[in-house]
């Protein structure tokens, strides 16, 4: 047998391939985006200028990141999520050294997004800026990126960090920093600043070129680009309903001393979980009973009869409707539930979707006219034949006879709630529609978000794998499709509602956190579900988790234990 072994040089370049099979060769060393640049060149009908990172051997990577061995690689661009959150990080990071050059020692506070794309923020010691301010601030960002400097990072011990952000009196970072395990801390740092930041970041400023600031009630909103179209910034609709829920939330964080994640760790080592399981939990019961007693007052003076109930997955809309249907009857009203899944057309009469199949989100899968015609009906005083849906065989059966009695109104849940379209024959004024969804959530620290999206899918990570035999690999790979429908049918109508419901709650992450973790761990290594599984544990791990004695103080009848089990509500039908 003749062998093909010889004595070679040390190599000094390494290969790169790319999905679509072609391969590069460069320097050890050479940088993800200088090799995402080169494949750009070979195939000049795939440029982009949006390049926000890369997946080296099945693991997203900074643009930053060198290249040492042999590998696949395939481009982040910010149309994606991944590439979408790299974006926004880096543009916190560019506000906060704006802010700090022009008005030193000044602190911002990312506080939430708001729909269209956006980040409200507020200065912490400084009255909100007016218009010329606000403008000055613009440009001064914009001439940072027209510098395009770089944004590097470095490993420190934690001690040094500690020290840097209690001298810099940023308390929130301090606090977040009791909970770190491990000894040393990646800083990122920009014109000679200093930050923490959970996630990856853009190499340097030139990256960011679109943004805008506008004014907001008490602050301002830092705008930035949708993946959907990722080199415009498109309007801002009014979400005035939605920016209230907001800021409530924001006073009951206050007045609770529960400002961010370290915060909450805190209460939870010094064991005053109790207190805020309690709070949360009461101003949840005082919120759905002030829905009731709406409704219940429009049931008197208007003739409300019908009851839209709708908001994203995971949102705990299921005890939220079963909680008010409580409230209801201690008012005198009874609740009629009817299902909206058993109003859908014959599975041969479903529409489908761009890949051929069947769409069940869709508006045209429920069959309308004769939803339509029953809630008429059954507000009229009439007797009713329901259908009953036959979800194996895909058919529309006739089920019970119904008829209401005058102290009954009509619950019903589901996706299309808040859409006109889904009752056009109903008059206005008998219908009450509410927002049900974790509208926010505690922050890392003043700079870092936990977005409320992250907390409904680990809420559902948690309740699939527990209640639908579900992994978490499984869940995640369903993510995309589901916050798709979500976006097309649910948050274009949200202001519609006579009512939201803000089913987060501040200890929740702890409660979550033991369960999820072990969850998140047995995703594959190397896939795209481990991804974003990887993602999720780096802020879990800034949470500290509740003992199983905290999880027990949480109530039977809490809106949690719809996902982390133990509900008492689980087999009350109203």
């Amino acid at each position: 047998m003749v062998t093909l072994i010889s004595i070679s040089s040390p190599r000094t370049t390494v290969c790169v391939t790319f999905p679509d099979g072609l391969v590069l060769e460069g320097p050890i060393g050479s940088t993800v985006e200088s090799f995402l640049i080169a494949a750009q060149q070979h195939r000049p009908e795939q440029h982009s200028s949006t390049l926000m990172g890369g997946i080296l051997d099945g693991r997203l990577r900074e643009l930053s990141y060198p290249i040492v061995q042999d590998a696949v690689l395939d481009s982040v661009s910010l149309s994606s999520s991944d590439g979408g959150r790299i974006y926004r990080r880096s543009l916190a990071m560019l506000l906060a050294t704006a802010i700090e050059e022009l008005w030193p020692g000044q602190k911002v506070t990312v506080n939430y997004a708001v729909p269209d794309g956006g980040f409200y923020c507020r200065l912490l010691h400084h009255p909100p800026l007016d218009s010329n301010e606000l403008a000055r601030l613009e440009n001064h960002m914009r001439q940072i990126v027209a510098d395009n400097d770089p944004i590097t990072k470095r490993v420190v011990p934690l001690d040094e960090a500690t020290e840097l952000f209690r001298a810099r009196h940023d308390e929130d970072k301090v606090r977040l920093l009791e909970q770190r395990t491990r000894n040393e801390l990646t800083l990122y740092t920009l014109r000679g600043r200093d930050d923490y930041y959970y996630g990856y970041m853009v190499p340097s400023t030139g990256y960011l070129q679109v943004f805008r600031l506008m004014r907001a009630d008490g602050g301002f909103i830092l705008q930035y680009p949708r993946k959907e179209n990722p080199t415009i910034l498109g309007d801002l609709a009014a979400a005035g309903k939605l920016t209230r829920v907001f800021q409530e939330a924001d006073d009951w964080l206050q007045r609770m001393e529960i400002e961010d994640i370290g915060s909450l760790n805190r209460a939870v080592r010094e064991d005053r979980v109790a207190e805020l399981i309690l709070v949360a939990e009461a101003l949840h019961e005082q919120r759905i009973a002030y829905i009731a007693r709406e409704i219940y007052d429009k049931h008197q003076t208007q003739g409300v009869r019908l009851v839209l109930i709708a908001g994203p997955t995971s949102s705990g809309k299921t005890t939220f409707s079963k909680r008010l249907a409580i409230q209801l009857l201690a008012h005198g009203l009874r609740p009629f539930t009817l299902e909206l899944d058993n109003y859908f057309v014959n599975r041969d009469l479903t529409p489908k979707d761009k890949n051929g199949d069947y769409d069940f989100e869709a508006l045209r899968a429920v069959n309308l006219a004769l939803f339509n015609e029953h809630l008429l009906r059954l507000i009229g005083g009439e007797e009713v034949r329901l259908p009953l849906f036959d979800f194996v065989h895909g058919l529309s059966l006739e089920g019970v006879l119904a008829r209401l009695r005058e102290n009954q109104i009509i619950i019903v849940e589901g996706i299309h709630g808040l859409n006109p379209s889904l009752v056009p024959d109903i008059p206005p004024n008998v219908i009450y529609r509410v927002y049900v969804s974790a509208l926010t959530q505690l922050n890392i620290d003043s700079h870092n978000r936990v977005p409320t999206t992250d907390v409904r899918l680990l809420r559902r990570i948690v309740r699939d794998a527990a209640h639908r035999g579900n992994s978490a690999t499984a869940t995640l790979l369903r993510w995309e499709s589901v916050r798709r429908g979500e976006k097309l049918n649910i948050f274009p109508y949200q202001e519609n509602a006579d009512a939201m419901f803000n089913s987060a709650l501040m200890y929740e992450l702890a409660a979550l956190r033991a369960l999820a973790e072990p969850l998140l761990l047995q995703v594959t290594p190397a896939t795209p579900p481990h991804i974003e599984a990887n993602r999720l544990l780096s802020f879990l791990r800034w949470v500290q988790p509740l003992s199983p004695d905290q999880e027990a103080m949480i109530p039977d009848t809490s809106l949690l234990r719809e996902f982390i089990g133990g509900s008492i509500l689980q087999d009350y039908r109203p």
